[in-house]
Parts: structure tokens; C-alpha cells; sequence
């Protein structure tokens, strides 16, 4: 894959198709929210649901005093704060937990509440095993038919020290040998890169396939353009056109398995992306110092 020498995941050696023939391809899918109403709209909550085979992304505007209650979940799921000045109390597990803006946290499976401190942006990143929300993703007739060419959703090793509410700042200091801030969990990943100024020099960019996994790219703010090209094989039924998908925030775009793409920011000022994927990417975790919280997180024993 094309990469500039600069970019840590240049040494990546994981990325690009294997040789097994491939029989379908799977299409692209964007859920713009700032074009729809919301999903859910209750009381002090409007929250906009988009959705990849294996993950349910909800996006959430929050009234102070408000409250998200989760019950019963399988598996852990991300909540995002991007605003600095929110704050909201998180009670699951039967421990209440304090969360300020700016920083990210992992709830428990189980019962889960989220009390909303003033009125503030919030993103929940869910496992498909959140099957309300999967019926109402803006984009679930994209997913009629399971989406090709993925890996099962397994999960990864239980986390080292038992379930529990984790909270991290996203005041993590950017340094050239490590890619973005990513955490995981058993299931899910997020690379939460840095804010990137445009636009985007076009002389640096970088296509490149996934094997295996689709990647969700959630615009926080700013505007990307998705430039997707499918491969051509020695079956031209299955080709496609390519795709140069103009999305603003908030939006989710997904990337489907062995499509070559890359995302260029456009908006003149900070640009934010959020990529996701389920399960969590063993490339990425193979890499020394890429995944902040690996040492709570065991990888899968080879």
C-alpha cells in the first residue's frame, strides 16, 4: 500500500488482500446526520444511529439533566466526549464514575447510566449485540445482506483486572513512532487520530486496503472527502465505480473490507476523525506503544 515514509503505519505488514479469489464486494455506506432527523428523540436526547456489520455508532445531542440508560448490554461499549468544558456521571457495575469532556471511557456489559452534568455532544460505539439499535441505524437497509469479505465478530481476552468503568484524557502527546490514540476493548477499536488542519496536502496521501474488517470513519467535525476505488478482477460483473464521498460532521462513513481508500480533510480549519472497527485490529496491536490501554487488554494467545 502507498504510504509516505513518515507515516508509522508505512511499516504495517498486514494491510492489502491475500490471493483467495474474491466473489463480491462489499458496498460503501454513509449516514449523514446532518441531513436527517434523528433516530431516537426522547426527552433532553437527540441521537442519530449509523451502523457497520459488526458495530452501532449513536450520536447524541444532550440536554443538561438528562440521562442514557443502557440494560442488559453483552458487551462493553465506548462513550466519546470531544467537548472539554461537559462533564457526565457514569454508573455501572454499581460504581458511580465521574467523566470530564475531552477524554474517552469504556462502560461494563450490563446495566449502564450516563447523567448528563450541562447540555454537551456525546458518541456511544456499540457492538452489533445492541440489537435495538441496529433496527433503527439511518443506513440498516445497507446491511439486508451480510457484508462480504469479514472476519466473525470474536472476542478478544477478557480485560486483565475484571469489567469495570476505564475513563483515559485524550491529552495524549503526539509522537512520530505511534499512530493516532487508539484504544480497545474486547471487541471494538477506536483510533481517535488528532485534529488535522486543512486542507489536506494532496501530494501526501494514502490508499490502502483492509483484510478482513470494514473501517467506520466518523467526521466529529470538519469535512472529508472518502475516495474509494474497488479492484478490478478477471470478473467484470463485480466492478464498480469509484466513489468520492464529500462528508461533513457529524457523519459516518463506512469503508468495506479489500476496497483501496483514503480520506482527505478539506474543511479549512481542524478536521476531526474517529475510525472504528470490530473486532479490534491485530496489526495495530502488534505494534509497540499504538494501543494506549494494551496492558489492561490481552491479546488473543497465537
Amino acid at each position: 500500500m502507498t504510504f509516505v515514509s513518515t507515516d508509522p503505519r508505512s511499516r504495517l505488514s498486514t494491510l492489502g488482500p491475500k490471493n483467495a479469489p474474491v466473489k463480491s464486494f462489499g458496498q460503501s455506506s454513509y449516514a449523514k446526520f446532518y441531513e436527517t432527523e434523528p433516530q431516537i428523540e426522547v426527552a433532553g436526547e437527540r441521537s442519530w444511529v449509523g451502523r457497520g456489520q459488526h458495530f452501532v455508532v449513536v450520536y447524541s445531542e444532550c440536554a443538561g439533566g438528562s440521562s442514557l440508560v443502557r440494560s442488559g448490554e453483552r458487551d462493553e461499549y465506548f462513550v466519546l466526549l470531544p467537548d472539554p468544558s461537559s462533564s457526565v456521571s457514569v454508573e455501572a457495575g454499581g460504581v458511580v464514575t465521574k467523566v470530564a469532556g475531552n477524554s474517552v471511557a469504556i462502560l461494563p456489559p450490563g446495566d449502564s447510566r450516563i447523567d448528563v452534568a450541562s447540555d454537551t455532544v456525546l458518541v456511544r460505539v456499540f457492538t452489533s449485540s445492541a440489537s435495538d439499535l441496529v433496527a433503527v441505524a439511518s443506513n440498516a437497509d445497507s446491511y439486508m445482506v451480510d457484508a462480504p469479505n469479514l472476519d466473525p465478530l470474536e472476542a478478544w481476552p477478557e480485560p486483565s483486572d475484571g469489567y469495570r468503568t476505564r475513563v483515559y484524557s485524550l491529552d495524549v502527546a503526539d509522537v512520530p513512532e505511534r499512530f493516532g490514540r487508539i484504544w480497545r476493548t474486547r471487541c471494538l477499536m477506536i483510533n481517535y487520530s488528532y485534529p488535522r488542519p486543512g486542507p489536506r496536502d494532496v501530494r501526501k496521501m494514502s490508499p490502502h486496503t483492509h483484510e478482513g474488517f470494514e473501517q467506520g470513519s466518523l467526521c466529529l467535525s470538519g469535512t472529508f472527502v472518502h475516495h474509494l476505488r474497488w479492484p478490478w478482477g478477471t470478473d467484470a460483473r463485480i466492478w464498480q465505480q469509484d466513489e468520492h464521498e464529500i462528508c461533513a460532521g457529524p457523519s459516518l462513513a463506512v469503508i468495506p473490507a479489500l476496497v483501496l481508500h483514503t480520506s482527505q480533510q478539506c474543511g479549512v480549519g481542524i478536521n476531526q476523525l474517529v475510525d472504528i472497527f470490530a473486532p479490534p485490529r491485530a496489526d495495530f496491536s502488534a505494534e509497540d506503544g499504538w494501543v494506549l490501554n494494551a496492558d489492561e487488554y490481552p491479546k488473543p494467545v497465537d
